[in-house]
């Protein structure tokens, strides 16, 4: 029996503080990271009836023959690829191809989302292998949605051969899935849960060896949105990637995201700095305590921020931090405390946003019920817009927003934070 060929397209993502789109230049890369959604779903296809091929427009052009040659066109992405999801559909239904969409973008009631014939909703382990069969008949329930957050130790192995790593600037994994904490303003909570899942060690520590296997070395993201959401999975985690390193001299750079309180667990932090951690993503969100009250960041409030991006960059872990201006609380002079903070804890990498309701959230239902929300969220939350009625007035929110910024990443400004933190 002839095999059915399937598309998986991975829609272009914006120009965004997180493209990175002029330092790849610098890096001769043309991006920053591989679609590993894309990678993970292909190996949930069947290999002995499904021929898969993957496109990531970040890398390449989407070519008509690509669309004509295939039996159905696969796509994956998140919200702020919009734009680039509305043209891949029409361009698939120019060619009478049936189009699945998946991926974040779904959960967030983007109008380009009605323009498929599957919507896949939640997590793809639990429900697309009934899309696949679904598809192969013909018939087609239109909306699917994953009623359940899955066992990892389904998960397969990502597909790297469909890519040439070559072209990223760095190798993308994940651990896990889920968060125990609840900020309102979080979409990740809702979609994968508030009990952290992480795949079995072994299953993980084969995916970080198969990229040493196809002569990967260099940066690697573990891209789970709280890596120490479960903090006794995590040191397991470090003793194992520890020795890997050591077995291999350290052919990885690694780096992730996580909560604040990483600084008060010292065996956590000096395993991550054993293993080869050499950044961490934290979201610090702001020093004004009655915003991060606002907001339900428990984990930040009665600590020490400053002390603690101190703690961890004295293990040689880089901070980069995230910070979001536009809450209930926040001052009129918000624009400075956030220089004033970020200049102190001498975090070069300072990702400011302006504060977005994301359809789903808690902090989306609370604004929706007071009448403030004014559209669905673009998801780039540093291109200067607002989707709700702030209390302090727009236009100076977003002059102020852009004022800050321009100010934390005028060359001085920057090469002082960078020089400070080494």
């Amino acid at each position: 029996m002839e095999k059915k060929k399937a598309l998986l397209v991975y829609p272009k993502i914006p120009e965004t503080y997180w493209s990175f789109k002029h330092a790849l230049r610098i890096q001769g890369k043309h991006s920053a990271f591989p679609p590993l959604g894309a990678l993970t779903v292909a190996g949930m296809f069947p290999k002995d009836e499904w021929e898969v091929k993957l496109v990531d427009q970040n890398v390449h052009k989407l070519k008509d023959k690509d669309i004509i040659n295939s039996d159905a066109v696969f796509i994956s992405a998140m919200a702020v690829q919009k734009k680039s999801v509305e043209e891949d559909i029409k361009r698939a239904k120019k060619y009478l191809k049936k189009t699945v969409l998946g991926g974040p973008i779904t959960s967030t009631n983007q109008p380009e989302t009605e323009l498929v014939d599957y919507l896949v909703e939640g997590e793809a382990e639990s429900i697309f292998s009934e899309v696949l069969e679904d598809l192969v008949k013909g018939t087609t329930k239109k909306h699917y949605k994953s009623l359940d957050l899955p066992d990892l130790s389904s998960t397969p192995k990502p597909r790297f051969e469909l890519i040439n790593p070559k072209d990223y600037s760095s190798m993308l994994l994940q651990y896990g899935r889920g968060c125990p904490f609840n900020c309102k303003f979080c979409h990740v909570t809702e979609i994968y849960g508030r009990i952290p899942r992480a795949k079995p060690l072994e299953n993980f520590m084969s995916e970080f060896n198969q990229l040493y296997e196809i002569g990967w070395k260099g940066s690697v993201f573990i891209g789970d949105d709280n890596l120490i959401g479960n903090i006794p999975k995590a040191k397991q985690l470090m003793i194992e990637l520890e020795k890997w390193q050591q077995e291999k001299n350290y052919p990885f750079s690694l780096f992730t995201q996580a909560s604040v309180n990483l600084s008060q667990n010292e065996e956590l932090l000096e395993g991550m700095r054993k293993a080869g951690f050499k950044k961490v993503f934290l979201g610090l969100e702001t020093p004004v305590q009655a915003s991060l009250s606002e907001t339900g960041k428990k984990q930040n409030l009665n600590l020490d921020l400053e002390k603690a991006v101190e703690k961890i960059e004295r293990k040689g872990i880089e901070v980069m931090g995230g910070f979001i201006i536009g809450f209930d609380n926040d001052p009129e002079n918000i624009f400075q405390l956030q220089k004033e903070f970020i200049d102190k804890t001498s975090i070069p990498l300072a990702m400011v946003g302006l504060l977005s309701a994301i359809p789903g959230t808690e902090l989306y239902r609370e604004l929706e019920s007071q009448g403030r929300i004014i559209h669905g969220a673009s998801g780039d939350n540093t291109d200067g817009s607002l989707n709700f009625i702030p209390i302090l007035e727009k236009e100076k929110l977003i002059s102020g927003y852009k004022a800050l910024m321009n100010k934390l990443y005028s060359s001085k400004e920057y090469y002082s934070r960078a020089l400070s933190f080494f």
